[in-house]
């Protein structure tokens, strides 16, 4: 579309700037989600520093992380690791249990978000098609903010199911490593669902995101926002039991983050069932392992 309202010749460089970005959705949408995962994958590599310090041996990557220097951060942000770091009573509330759900959230910023990437780029590819023929179009933002409440929902319960299982396991802070029975359980009910029908039905629904948002498209902000969600809950549907393994390897263990985020994007792009049933089989091998090891 070219005119008078798009001459924004008048305006200062910042101005221009601000304007090219406002008519590039595509463009505002990838800096907002790029900047958000590395955001997400700098606090939690902080934390993780912070972590590894008083936690006992023999957590894969700690002894990397011991000899990192930690970084220099706000306050805000030092009480916020103090909170997740330090042991919480099941009924802990208010501060502690908000930090543990923006915890929650930030790991699924930093190892789901990058897999919803081929959707979110479908959505635009749709979005600029539409622009370009007048039509008129909510902006993608809105796709990943409706994404994102769902996750966000789910943190909230990762969150308690957290203080439900260090109220009953024996480990010295919060986000250590539980063991035995309980890690197996975890690992256990993680290995299970790689084989269930409905982690194929919600994969193979993340795998193809072009008829979901063709046959769901809406140009009102609240009917894409709640394809978001839909979405969302797609890739929720996904990936919970997987988050699971992160009781057993500790929450705070980035290394196991990134392995995760990494299997969820090939599992995504590839075809076929292979990825999903051998790490199916890998899971449960290993909740085998800890059962035999802990009787």
């Amino acid at each position: 579309m070219t005119g008078q309202q798009d001459d924004f010749s008048h305006l200062d460089r910042a101005g221009r700037a601000t304007a090219s970005l406002a008519r590039s959705p595509r463009l505002t949408v990838n800096i907002a989600i790029a900047g958000g995962i590395l955001l997400a994958w700098f606090i939690l590599g902080a934390m993780a520093i912070r972590g590894a310090e008083g936690r006992l041996p023999g957590v894969p990557g700690d002894v990397v992380l011991r000899y990192l220097p930690q970084l220099p951060l706000p306050d805000v942000l030092d009480r916020f690791f103090g909170m997740c770091l330090t042991p919480a009573p099941l009924d802990a509330g208010g501060a502690p249990v908000l930090a543990l759900i923006v915890m929650w959230f930030l790991m699924a910023v930093a190892t789901m978000l990058p897999s919803a990437a081929p959707m979110i780029r479908t959505y635009c590819e749709i979005a600029d098609t539409a622009r370009i023929k007048g039509e008129p179009v909510a902006h993608p933002l809105l796709l990943v903010a409706g994404y994102l409440s769902t996750w966000l929902v789910a943190s909230i319960g990762f969150a308690v199911l957290t203080l439900l299982v260090h109220a009953f396991a024996s480990s010295a802070r919060l986000l250590d490593p539980v063991s035995g029975l309980a890690a197996a359980a975890a690992l256990l009910v993680a290995g299970l669902y790689q084989f269930s029908s409905l982690k194929q039905a919600c994969l193979t629904k993340c795998r193809n995101p072009f008829s979901t948002l063709f046959s769901n498209w809406s140009a009102e902000p609240g009917g894409i926002f709640r394809l978001g969600l839909k979405q969302g809950l797609w890739c929720l549907g996904c990936c919970w039991a997987l988050m699971l393994v992160m009781f057993a390897v500790g929450a705070m263990n980035v290394f196991w983050m990134a392995l995760i985020g990494l299997f969820t994007l090939i599992e995504k792009q590839t075809a076929g069932r292979l990825p999903t049933r051998v790490a199916g089989a890998i899971l449960l091998v290993w909740a085998v392992a800890l059962l035999v090891v802990s009787a």
